[in-house]
């Protein structure tokens, strides 16, 4: 959302940005141009009250949401909000991983049939999503738009040129980045360098990233002995400083949309080992040099792609990724803006 709000036009549109919880973004990370609003609520729905009067106030011709549990209040305010503002929202995970979760309430498929009809376009990250939406929802295609993530591709490969690796030791030196929470899999990739460190006696992995499940994932790195070779690095608003000296980027998902962080790893060039997360994800990196794909997901699948990637490279090695030049910034940023003009021509007839 920052780099949509950095990158579509000031001279076409003003630009607002509100922050539901924490902080986000600070003014000096984006231009002057955006109007960043920070609602600062505890959790998403306590915010209802001042989303309706931030959003009464301002009038806007659309608004824009980004995550799915945003998306149910935004649309169940919608009826509150000025009847010309359009709601566009972006479903940013696979709903039928997201329902057969253990993490997803049982009414959750109910709002998700009764209140995403209320949206005027549901952005999805991949073509598999779109089939997978409409298929579980019974939402017409028309209603759906298929857009790439923006990733900075150009200004991750420029950052790191030239940069000292910020790793110790012998290594190998894994790297992951997501919020720690199930649906990441951290819980099956701890165990999967259990498995891993009986060949590379000197592994360590990096996690960056907050969430819910830190006291249970650090309570694991002690069962497993691996206290001393695991660092929970917290939020890093700027995880690509670890991108130098990496050997690998993991990506131990159970279910995802089409994640940045991998995304952005691979503009770097860092090999990449995934679970097989979704479908639009097994799509993007099937048979891509560079790229282990786990048969299943599971810990022993997991680390056996591991060792795959440990013993099938040498340490710095790094590839092309040709698969990550369709989520260029530029590009990206356009696909957006073609979307939200074509709505408001839609609404100003």
């Amino acid at each position: 959302m920052a780099l949509l709000a950095e990158g579509l036009p000031s001279a076409k549109y003003e630009l607002h940005l509100g922050l539901i919880t924490g902080s986000g973004p600070g003014t000096g990370e984006l231009p002057a141009t955006v109007t960043i609003h920070v609602i600062g609520a505890p959790r998403v729905r306590a915010a209802a009250l001042s989303l309706l009067r931030l959003v009464r106030r301002l009038r806007p011709e659309i608004v824009l949401s980004g995550m799915f549990h945003l998306n149910f209040l935004v649309l169940l305010l919608r009826p509150f909000f000025p009847q010309k503002t359009r709601v566009l929202v972006r479903q940013n995970g696979t709903i039928s991983s997201v329902l057969a979760s253990g993490s997803s309430q049982g009414y959750t498929r109910l709002l998700y049939k009764r209140l995403y009809r209320n949206a005027d376009q549901i952005i999805c990250q991949t073509s598999a999503m779109a089939r997978d939406l409409s298929q579980q929802l019974g939402l017409p295609a028309a209603r759906l738009a298929v857009l790439p993530n923006p990733v900075n591709v150009d200004g991750i490969r420029s950052s790191i040129q030239g940069e000292k690796p910020l790793w110790s030791g012998n290594g190998p030196h894994l790297l992951a980045v997501g919020r720690l929470s199930p649906e990441k899999g951290f819980d099956l990739l701890l165990r999967a360098v259990a498995q891993v460190r009986c060949r590379f006696p000197h592994v360590d992995l990096l996690i960056a990233g907050t969430g819910p499940e830190e006291k249970p994932l650090r309570s694991l790195c002690s069962e497993l002995g691996l206290a001393a070779q695991v660092h929970f690095a917290g939020y890093i608003h700027n995880p690509w400083q670890f991108f130098p000296g990496a050997n690998l980027f993991v990506l131990p998902s159970r279910h995802e949309g089409m994640p940045n962080a991998l995304l952005e790893a691979a503009a770097a060039g860092l090999p990449v080992v995934a679970l097989p997360a979704c479908q639009g994800l097994v799509d993007l990196l099937r048979g891509q040099t560079g790229v282990w794909l786990a048969r299943e997901i599971s810990a022993d699948a997991l680390a056996a792609s591991l060792l795959a990637a440990l013993e099938g490279t040498v340490p710095g090695q790094r590839f092309a990724h040709p698969f990550v030049e369709r989520f260029q910034l530029w590009p990206a940023i356009q696909a957006y803006e073609n979307l939200i003009d074509a709505t408001l021509r839609e609404s100003r007839r």
